[in-house]
């Protein structure tokens, strides 16, 4: 088996690549590949020629999508399906890293479904979208995997956002009306790998269970780092302003992956793990 990693230097692709052994490994990531060049990725894979591709390769900035569209559609949607094609050319599989925001964040009564209809409300949510729909046209043996507010040691995340503004100390102000999963790129990559055994294709949830708002995912950090008595003052997004509108409940349930055994630990234990890792987990 030759497996081909798309973003590999990105925090999920590196941690893919970490725990592979047995296969033949290739990692790309820009500049050696753009995959929204279709000849490109056409002769890259004539030359390489993966039996399986992990697709992690992203535009990631939710701002930045927002205030330039049609690069993020290039990007994360026609660019998964030049690679989708490629793979249909050479007879791989596709595992497609996709978003909590290709839902609106309209349902309040559980979180969404594998099966919910997505309606994406920003363009980072809808060029992930364009890139779920190119590849499920294109190429039957596929995985898409949404997922929510990762979080990983290295680089810039939430946690760490978090921390550092209250060791500076500065006054922090989170939001209470956006509600996802935090989840811990250790075991989502985990997971991924889990579920690439199976050859069980379709769509899939992967997130650490349970979700939070913004607010009580910053109050948790904080209380097992030591700063139980730091203040949070709540806010709403209204009061945050920023480029991009997040779905306000876009909590993911993880139940086609349950159903086949796959299964992420609590968020609260992922968070607890994370900062046991960096020596941030409070023992008082």
């Amino acid at each position: 088996m030759t497996l081909l990693i798309t973003g590999a230097n990105g925090r999920l692709g590196s941690q893919i690549a970490q725990r592979i052994s047995d296969a033949t490994l290739r990692l790309v990531d820009l500049p050696e590949l753009d995959i929204s060049d279709f000849d490109a990725v056409q002769r890259y894979f004539a030359v390489h020629r993966p039996s399986t591709v992990i697709h992690c390769a992203a535009w990631t900035d939710v701002d930045g999508c927002a205030t330039d569209p049609q690069r993020a559609v290039r990007m994360n949607g026609l660019g998964t399906g030049n690679l989708a094609v490629a793979c249909a050319t050479v007879g791989a599989e596709m595992l497609y890293i996709s978003t909590n925001e290709v839902f609106d964040g309209t349902r309040t009564d559980r979180p969404y479904w594998e099966y919910d209809t997505p309606n994406p409300i920003n363009p980072y949510g809808y060029s992930k979208y364009v890139g779920e729909q190119e590849l499920v046209r294109v190429l039957p043996r596929h995985y898409i995997v949404r997922t929510a507010w990762l979080f990983a040691h290295g680089g810039k995340n939430f946690v760490h956002s978090i921390l550092r503004a209250v060791q500076s100390g500065k006054d922090l102000r989170v939001v209470t009306d956006e509600i996802a999963n935090p989840t811990y790129t250790n075991d989502l990559a985990e997971a991924v790998l889990q579920l690439l055994n199976t050859k069980r294709y379709g769509t899939y949830h992967l997130v650490n269970e349970g979700q939070a708002s913004r607010w009580e995912f910053a109050r948790y950090i904080l209380d097992q780092a030591g700063y139980s008595h730091t203040p949070i003052t709540p806010i709403t997004s209204e009061e945050w302003q920023r480029a991009s509108r997040p779905p306000a409940h876009g909590g993911l349930m993880n139940v086609s992956a349950n159903h086949l055994g796959i299964t992420l630990r609590s968020w609260q234990s992922a968070v607890d793990a994370f900062l046991q890792a960096d020596g941030n987990l409070s023992h008082d």
